[in-house]
């Protein structure tokens, strides 16, 4: 039976991707940069062969989506903030064996779910940036499921759900990455380049800390229930699909771990940002 073996919530942003490069930016994301090397050195620790991504930057907007590419492999330029992240090449393992038993599952669940191979279908950022620092070798294989932009909390939740059965019927050992943000509240184009640490309210600054006081406690019950008002009211990523997804593999309410947080938090060009490591319960308590 297959593990889940490590599970994430991680930042992407490409503020992460220009603090690697040479220039006046160099540097400013290097709590970042340590936290997600250190959660790609755990999930080698407990002996992941597949990194399973919610990528909120592979945005769909009906059913849920799988890479099951046997092999990514290109040059990637974001069509959003190309002079951010340009010329970055990859080249990773996939998992078609795994995205089909999700695939699978998702169906059994009462949810469309299709898995695609076509030749042109690339990576994401939400991907790329965090498997540049985990997975340097590209030893272990790489499977993106996008987030549907017009998904409820609840189906999301079950998506996560899916994931977990899928996993459990594989060979694989998993690690799960919810790569999204906490608030997502753009600032004007005209004030973006003054917020480049910044978060865009008080108010998002406000929430992100109280939620991440709630996942540091093991608060799982109330942080579920406030999510749904979270994702509205905060401007989630992606519809916070990740974050569904990652509770719902975890268990959901029965869910009693506590988040632990490997970097501090930060805004980027007004969104909050964080890496938090969650403990996998045992399989039996799923």
């Amino acid at each position: 039976m297959g593990e889940l073996v490590l599970a994430a919530k991680i930042t992407h942003v490409p503020s992460i991707w220009l603090s690697i490069q040479p220039g006046r930016h160099y540097g400013i994301r290097r709590p970042a940069e340590l936290a997600l090397t250190e959660i790609g050195r755990r999930a080698r620790q407990h002996g992941a062969d597949t990194f399973l991504i919610a990528d909120t930057h592979w945005m769909n907007s009906i059913g849920f989506h799988l890479n099951g590419k046997e092999r990514h492999h290109g040059s990637y330029a974001s069509h959003e903030l190309p002079h951010f992240i340009h010329d970055l090449e990859y080249d990773y393992p996939g998992d078609a064996e795994l995205a089909e038993l999700a695939r699978q599952e998702i169906a059994a669940g009462g949810q469309k779910a299709l898995v695609h191979a076509y030749r042109d279908l690339g990576l994401e950022y939400a991907t790329l940036v965090p498997m540049y620092f985990m997975n340097g070798d590209a030893d272990v294989r790489v499977l993106p499921i996008g987030c549907n932009i017009y998904s409820s909390i609840d189906e999301n939740r079950r998506i996560g759900e899916a994931l977990m059965r899928a996993i459990q019927r594989s060979d694989r050992k998993v690690a799960f990455l919810a790569s999204g943000s906490l608030s997502h509240a753009f600032p004007t184009n005209e004030t973006a380049e003054s917020l480049l640490n910044e978060v865009s309210s008080p108010l998002n600054r406000k929430i992100d800390m109280a939620v991440l006081d709630m996942w540091a406690e093991g608060r799982i019950g109330e942080f579920l229930d406030m999510l749904p008002d979270y994702n509205v009211r905060c401007s989630g990523e992606g519809a916070m699909a990740d974050t569904a997804m990652l509770f719902g593999m975890l268990g959901w309410r029965s869910y009693k771990g506590q988040g632990e947080q490997l970097c501090p938090y930060f805004g980027s060009t007004g969104t909050g940002q964080v890496v938090v490591d969650f403990p996998v319960p045992s399989y039996d308590k799923i």
